[in-house]
């Protein structure tokens, strides 16, 4: 029973008795009259009372009529709580909170990439406002074989109109835009700051992904001449699974290279926090394109602030549930970028942070 309708039948019931006591009291005429006041309060009891059964029914029936934002990632909740946080900062800076004037339907493929096809195709049979898909080329690409229509929100490293995703930057075609970020381009400087926390260094393992073979190959052409410049010998090693990882590491351990550059690519992303202790366990120095790795014991982290990034795709999700259409909205060019030292991590390594770089990291975790 609604409180409002018990409260309302509890005073009710008090005035009856009271009214009855009065009736007995008084004279006929005075009786009829008391006797209509009764029912005429009483029709207005039930009016009030079927009118406060009623109002859960309307809050349901507002809930329901929220806009539905679709959320598709590769990852877990846990994995990405932090960049879950600046795409809800990016909708609410558009006018929109979570469970206020908007919902969320979250599908999360827990590091099963192969998943990631049918948790599209759900949010495209639910038919929602709008699919964000924030985890790269994967994501995108699956959110795209399930709709046409629906508009679409991605978060890439790689080209979008080599990727066929858009037809241009500026003015994106079909129903898909989002922020393209520096990644692979960002290898050569990402080896130069290793190389200046480890000035020692003359040998330099590199992981990559063989499977993610466009980055890969962007990759390197990027940190070649970046090695020959500083005397440097590379050894590529590949690893496309969990336990090619822990081979890789086999081989390092044998070898030992004096430092480790990771290759930006979604699978090495997901097993974060594996090359974390792997490197920790042979005391390799390590370098890695997102600040999830620094934070999980890695040594240290170069690359563009995908923060930012979720920020802008909440921003744009907000925009279209206003009315905007995808080709109103330019694919945005991430222009920040962050380096973030573990100094705890390189106190356990042996190694003395240069002041140069303390004074340029954006965080130093401590």
């Amino acid at each position: 029973m609604a409180p409002q309708l018990g409260l309302a039948r509890v005073a009710h019931n008090k005035w009856r008795k009271s009214g009855e006591t009065r009736l007995a009291m008084t004279s006929p005429a005075m009786t009829e009259r008391m006797s209509r006041n009764i029912r005429m309060n009483r029709r207005a009891f039930i009016t009030i009372a079927g009118g406060a059964a009623m109002w859960p029914r309307a809050v349901r029936a507002q809930q329901a009529a929220l806009p539905v934002i679709g959320y598709l990632d590769s990852r877990s909740p846990d994995a990405v709580a932090g960049r879950l946080r600046a795409f809800r900062q990016g909708l609410q800076q558009a006018g929109f909170v979570e469970g206020e004037n908007v919902a969320i339907l979250y599908r999360f493929a827990e590091n099963q990439m192969d998943r990631l096809p049918e948790l599209a195709a759900d949010l495209a049979r639910r038919q929602v406002a709008v699919i964000a898909a924030p985890a790269g080329a994967p994501a995108a690409l699956a959110a795209k074989t399930a709709t046409a229509t629906i508009p679409i929100l991605f978060v890439l490293a790689e080209d979008p109109v080599g990727f066929g995703l858009v037809s241009s930057l500026a003015r994106p075609s079909g129903n898909m835009s989002g922020v393209n970020f520096l990644s692979a381009e960002l290898a050569a400087k990402r080896f130069e700051l290793l190389r200046e926390m480890v000035p020692k260094a003359r040998r330099v393992a590199v992981l990559v992904n063989p499977a993610d073979a466009r980055r890969t190959e962007v990759t390197l052409q990027d940190l070649e001449p970046a090695a020959r410049a500083m005397g440097v010998q590379m050894q590529v090693l590949n690893a496309n699974t969990a336990n090619e990882i822990d081979t890789a590491f086999e081989t390092m351990g044998r070898e030992r290279p004096d430092a480790l550059f990771l290759a930006p690519t979604p699978f090495l992303n997901i097993r974060l926090v594996q090359l974390a202790q792997l490197t920790a366990f042979h005391r390799l120095p390590s370098t890695h394109d997102v600040r999830e790795y620094a934070e999980v014991g890695g040594l240290m982290s170069y690359g563009s602030n995908i923060a930012d990034t979720y920020r802008q795709v909440g921003l744009y999700a907000g925009r279209i549930l206003k009315g905007a259409k995808t080709a109103d909205l330019p694919v945005v060019q991430s222009s920040k970028f962050e380096l973030v030292v573990n100094a705890r991590t390189a106190r356990m390594l042996g190694i003395t942070v240069p002041p140069t770089l303390f004074a340029t990291a954006d965080e130093v975790i401590e």
